[in-house]
């Protein structure tokens, strides 16, 4: 084995049921240490995959990889591998300090030494302290922190996390999204992240795999799978995108070729503006106006009869002012650098 060794790896692997094709000839490659996550609505084969490399579930074709050996049919207890769940799956009639060592007690781990270590787990999510307590005397970030522990003290080589954060209100998800990472990279090992929530994936992944109905439809870093989407459904998917085709995609551009455009990238302003060189532009009317603090996002019918979605900065203006452009006629213009032709066509 190689620092080249692919943490798991799928070979055409695929999982059914009766008629159903939860996973369809998936091929992926995760690198070791890498956080990788499995991006995808529900019904789209991610926690399918996640089961299979826990072993909770078996392929019923194809091969699953870890660190090169097959695992395909092996057991979950002979796996090195453990796994985060949603609802933490904590003992509420053990402390926190023997919840995060039930994995040591079980291989029979001499009590001081498990005492020990689950003391350094505890320093490790930023809970010191905390062992004496039960898991009904913790917040619900607290309790994710200790299952989070109790799955690190074996030192697995590989971690599963089944949308942990779920359970969670958004600013502690927020929160409990940066620790996760900075977690990770201390520990070092590979953490496979499985959400629908496409910020959470965004916000902590090396690479995330986009999943639709039972095929990884693509597979890059954050970056790549949102300003270069693969397909219309990334496109829509991973965050919010403007997709523009047909006679209007080819007076803008020159070609029928469907192409995406980011709200965030187009400039909302008066019919008298005149872009610049470079840029892109169409006219059109503001139908909906929507203040999220922030920022406002508009619904905008354009010319050629595409509805487009823009957002922009509140930098200066008030719930008021952006409430007045409702039923205006408004020219929208992008930088054509910004438009991306949907699977790099």
């Amino acid at each position: 084995m190689t620092n080249s060794t692919p943490a798991i790896k799928f070979e055409n692997v695929s999982r059914h049921f009766g008629e159903v094709k939860a996973v369809d000839q998936a091929n992926l490659e995760i690198r070791d240490g890498e956080f990788f996550s499995m991006l995808g609505p529900s019904g789209s084969g991610k926690t399918t995959c996640l089961r299979m490399i826990a072993g909770f579930d078996r392929p019923t074709s194809g091969q699953i990889f870890l660190y090169g050996q097959d695992v395909s049919d092996l057991p979950p207890y002979e796996r090195d591998v453990n796994t985060v769940f949603q609802d933490y799956a904590l003992f509420p009639h053990m402390n926190v300090a023997d919840n995060i060592a039930y994995g040591l007690m079980v291989k029979k781990v001499e009590k001081s030494e498990r005492m020990r270590r689950a003391e350094e787990m505890l320093d490790l999510v930023r809970l010191p302290g905390y062992g004496k307590r039960k898991p009904s005397q913790l917040s619900g970030g607290q309790r994710q922190r200790v299952a989070l522990a109790r799955a690190l003290i074996n030192h697995p080589k590989v971690l599963l996390l089944d949308e942990p954060l779920g359970a969670l209100d958004l600013k502690l998800r927020q929160q409990m999204q940066v620790e996760l990472k900075s977690i990770q990279q201390r520990v070092g090992i590979t953490f496979i992240f499985v959400t629908h929530d496409q910020e959470e994936a965004l916000t902590m992944s090396d690479r995330i795999a986009v999943f639709n109905e039972g095929k990884i439809v693509q597979v890059g870093t954050p970056a790549e799978i949102y300003e270069r989407p693969a397909s219309p459904f990334v496109a829509g998917f991973v965050g919010t995108s403007n997709l523009i085709s047909g006679n209007l995609a080819k007076r803008l551009t020159g070609s029928d070729k469907t192409f995406t455009i980011r709200p965030e990238k187009i400039h909302l302003s008066s019919l008298e503006t005149k872009p610049d060189t470079g840029m892109l532009s169409l006219d059109g009317i503001v139908r909906d106006v929507v203040y999220l603090g922030l920022f406002t996002r508009y619904l905008v019918e354009a010319e050629g009869g595409a509805d487009l979605v823009v957002v922009e900065q509140n930098l200066k203006t008030t719930s008021m002012d952006v409430m007045s452009a409702k039923g205006q006629k408004v020219r929208l213009f992008w930088h054509k650098d910004h438009i991306n032709p949907v699977g790099g066509e």
